[in-house]
């Protein structure tokens, strides 16, 4: 374990998707963190005070660039195009599926993009190797804190 390890992060551009798979254009922000090496977080400006934040499986983010991957509140599956004709015609595409009691959205986003940041945090901690960086004291006081 690296004892430097700690944080990266990304902004990404990706599009909502709306009525008529018309594409509305947000901003989101990657990040990753050796403290929780199962997970990346995606936080999207919306105008509020506070982001709204996901976590995302690292594990489902890389599977999801070759198959549909997730069930339940997060689904991801890859795309040779984007719904928006405009969009240039190039380009793989991931798509993520978020819904929760307040709603839900589709996201899409450059295939490419998530692929490179995904690359970076296995710089971090590979493949296989998350659980010597979990502190799991840590974590059980956290989830006892919320009881």
């Amino acid at each position: 374990m690296s004892s430097n390890c700690s944080e990266i992060s990304a902004e990404l551009s990706l599009g909502l998707v709306g009525p008529e798979h018309t594409i509305v254009p947000l901003m989101a922000s990657l990040s990753y963190r050796c403290a929780d090496p199962y997970a990346v977080q995606m936080a999207f400006e919306v105008g509020t005070d506070e982001p709204v934040k996901w976590i995302l499986a690292r594990d489902l983010l890389a599977a999801a660039l070759h198959g549909s991957e997730g069930l339940g509140d997060v689904r991801a599956w890859p795309t040779a195009a984007s719904c928006d004709p405009d969009a240039a015609a190039e380009q793989q595409i991931l798509n993520i599926a978020m819904s929760s009691p307040y709603g839900q959205a589709q996201f899409e986003v450059s295939a490419r993009a998530i692929e490179e940041f995904l690359q970076r945090t296995y710089q971090l901690v590979a493949t296989g190797q998350e659980s010597p960086y979990l502190n799991f004291d840590a974590e059980l006081t956290e989830l006892l804190s919320q009881a």
